[in-house]
Parts: C-alpha cells; sequence; structure tokens
C-alpha cells in the first residue's frame, strides 16, 4: 500500500482576480509562500519517501520549500500539470463569456466533455496525471509520498482513480485550497480517499 498525498500549490498573482492558469507558468504571491512553509513545516514530520510536482513554477516552488524541510530531494514531473484551458488561459470567467459564450456554458455544464476552446482533453489530462501516480504508486511501495500539482488535474485524476464522472469533479470536488492536503491509499488498483482538503 502507498500513500499519495496530493496538494494544490500556494496562492498566485492570479488568484484574486481567478484567472484560470491552467498551462501559464504564473508566480506565487507573498502570501503563497507563506502558505507553502506552513505545508513545509507539516511536512517535515510527516515521514514522507519523496516529494513530487508539476514543472510549473507554482506547484514546484510549493514543493521545493517542503522537500528542504523533509530533507528530500524536490523532483518534478510534466504529467503532473494542471489542464490546459486553451482560449481560456488568463482569462476570468466574465471575460471568456465576452468572447465565447456558448462554448463557456458548455464547458460550465459539462467540463470533461466541453473543453474550453483550444483546450486540452480533460480526459487526455486525467490519465497522464494518474499515469504519473501509477508510477510513484509502484516505485515508493510502502511509503507516503507528497505530490503537489494543480486544483483541476487532482479533481479530475479523483474522479478518474475512485470511479466517479469526470464530468462532476467540480460539484464532487467543489474546491481544493491552496496548500491543503488530499490524502488517498493506493493498494494495487484500488484506490482509497483518507483525507479532502485538511489544513491549508
Amino acid at each position: 500500500m502507498t500513500r499519495i498525498v496530493l496538494v494544490r500549490h500556494g496562492e498566485t498573482v492570479w488568484h484574486e482576480e481567478n484567472r484560470y492558469a491552467g498551462s501559464s507558468d504564473v508566480a506565487l504571491t507573498a502570501n503563497g509562500i507563506r502558505q507553502a512553509e506552513r505545508l513545509a513545516a507539516w511536512a517535515a514530520d510527516a515521514g514522507l519517501a519523496a516529494v513530487y510536482s508539476s514543472d510549473l513554477k507554482r506547484a514546484r516552488i510549493t514543493a521545493e520549500h517542503c522537500a528542504r524541510a523533509a530533507g528530500l530531494p524536490p523532483r518534478a514531473d510534466a504529467r503532473l500539470r494542471e489542464l490546459d484551458f486553451g482560449d481560456g488561459e488568463g482569462l476570468t470567467r466574465a471575460e471568456m463569456r465576452d468572447r465565447f459564450p456558448a462554448a463557456l456554458d458548455a464547458f460550465l455544464r459539462t467540463p470533461a466533455s466541453a473543453p474550453l476552446p483550444g483546450g486540452e482533453d480533460p480526459a487526455a489530462a486525467a490519465a497522464r496525471f494518474t499515469a504519473c501516480l501509477d508510477d510513484l504508486t509502484r516505485r515508493h511501495e510502502g511509503g507516503r509520498v507528497l505530490v503537489v500539482a494543480h486544483s483541476t488535474a487532482i479533481r479530475l485524476a479523483l474522479c478518474g482513480l475512485l470511479g466517479l464522472p469526470l464530468d462532476g469533479y467540480r460539484r464532487l470536488f467543489p474546491e481544493l485550497r491552496n496548500c491543503a492536503r488530499t490524502e488517498i491509499r493506493r493498494d494495487g488498483a484500488v484506490t482509497g480517499l483518507l483525507e479532502l482538503n485538511a489544513g491549508g
């Protein structure tokens, strides 16, 4: 059995305006750094075997604080990146409504079946993310692994691993707070949810 702690990165400079960051490489705010430091205080005594993150700097920097505290090397994997929101990158919902209202309405109704224009297929994003978790589960069998990634990618992966409909990710997991911990247990092909949105 392997335990994986999934964490959304610290707050970013686009957080206040609720802009869709996706694959854009945006920076953490001062508050985001403080959130990463609080997470690192938890990581120091969490019995971690490894620390991984997306290669986007908001996740990578959050993970680096934790890896340092745990005495482990930080490792980045591009498969843990956020969903690419295509034409929605960097926009607020209000701006999207001005530019492509019908596509936005479809995305809000069924976000996995109707990605934003030019965006990544959410099922493919869930598959790449869970493939990475499969590798980490095998590599660190019996250990506890911290994975710092992104809100939508984590929620899509949770739905996939728990056998839930991808289109329901927002309803089933309405929010992942910055630097809050969601822990899963993986035993072969079976995944169990141990904790959701703890701390943060």
